[in-house]
């Protein structure tokens, strides 16, 4: 949720494989009773760290409520985090990665560079800083719409890098929380990093102003009520992913020229017998993982529309018979990465894979 959108942002290790969640008749039940909480897992530790991190930052009377819900965010006028309740259990991380296809948080440093932003929507709804005339002029109006497909304009340096897909560039309330997470992390020298970047370097520097000034003054807002508990959810696991059907009416039938551009060999023989350790499909989705994430990260195009773009090619390959030989795989992974980041430049450019 972070904040504004679900982001199904996910890692470059991102889980490919999809394991059994205890049994199966545990993705039938509703997700409420699979007994799920933060104590005891991975993430409370993490949550410690992050207030630690933020009571040395100077900010020592804001106390946030933490639960599990569906996705990350903070609700309007609260100062309640959310954390995706597929993080509570290494299994349904595993499951989430499989069946969503991207997982926010994966690793213990995603977590922390999630639960940093989230806590910037905290701080600024707890201050409501948002208000102030200089937030504004610097990060823009609070009340601006949410662009669900925002486009933004990669290496942009209005604008802070923390989560992938260039994320402060979809809201001021977004550049805010990311500027926030940069100011926050421990050990990261903004100010030589941002040097040349004069926009958002000032954004830093106003956030590290802004902080330095709230000391111990106490919250304007204390709401914590959550949106959507983990202990709310009656959809069972299999409810809550739902059948993944891919909508290919975007792909244009030329992707198969494409396609054999990159697998075919005009030396090999015409009616070679397709192996299936040489399968052009088989190596698409094998590679779909770290794809959807690096192409997120640096194209800003969304890993939800970049996992149905990969299984479309690999559908088509499959279709085609494709293979390539054993020596041309680091050509061949090139190629796909190639194509694939040039359609999503193309979307995010014009929410639209061909003219």
């Amino acid at each position: 949720m972070v904040a504004g959108r679900g982001l199904e942002t996910a890692v470059a290790d991102a889980i490919v494989t999809e394991p059994d969640f205890h049994e199966t008749r545990s993705r039938s039940k509703p997700i409420r009773d699979l007994g799920l909480s933060i104590a005891g897992t991975q993430l409370e530790p993490l949550i410690a760290e992050l207030l630690a991190e933020v009571k040395r930052a100077g900010v020592r009377l804001l106390k946030p409520r933490f639960y599990l819900s569906t996705e990350w965010g903070v609700a309007t006028d609260t100062i309640a985090i959310a954390i995706p309740f597929y993080l509570a259990d290494p299994e349904l991380t595993a499951l989430h990665g499989e069946r969503a296809g991207y997982v926010e948080g994966h690793r213990v440093g995603d977590v922390l560079q999630y639960l940093r932003h989230e806590m910037g929507h905290a701080v600024n709804n707890a201050y409501r800083l948002y208000e102030d005339p200089e937030w504004v002029r610097r990060f823009g109006s609070f009340t601006q719409p949410y662009v669900e497909d925002y486009r933004p304009q990669p290496f942009s340096r209005r604008y802070v890098r923390h989560l992938p897909g260039w994320y402060a560039q979809m809201h001021p309330e977004e550049d805010w929380a990311e500027t926030f997470a940069v100011w926050l992390t421990p050990g990261r020298d903004w100010r030589s990093e941002y040097a040349g970047w004069p926009e958002a370097l000032g954004k830093i520097e106003y956030c590290d102003r802004v902080l330095g000034q709230l000391g111990d003054r106490e919250p304007l807002v204390r709401a914590d009520d959550p949106d959507v508990d983990v202990s709310e959810i009656e959809e069972s696991l299999d409810q809550f992913y739902g059948e993944q059907s891919p909508d290919e009416t975007e792909f244009a039938p030329e992707l198969a020229d494409e396609l054999r551009a990159i697998f075919e060999d005009p030396a090999a023989p015409a009616a070679a017998p397709v192996s299936p350790d040489r399968s052009a499909a088989a190596l698409i989705r094998r590679h779909e993982s770290a794809l959807v994430a690096d192409i997120y990260r640096w194209t800003g195009h969304f890993p939800e529309y970049s996992r149905l773009l990969l299984r479309h090619l690999a559908k088509r390959a499959d279709q085609l018979q494709l293979q390539y030989a054993e020596e041309s795989e680091s050509r061949v992974v090139i190629a796909l990465t190639t194509l694939v980041t040039a359609l999503a430049m193309n979307h995010v450019r014009t929410g639209a894979y061909f003219p």
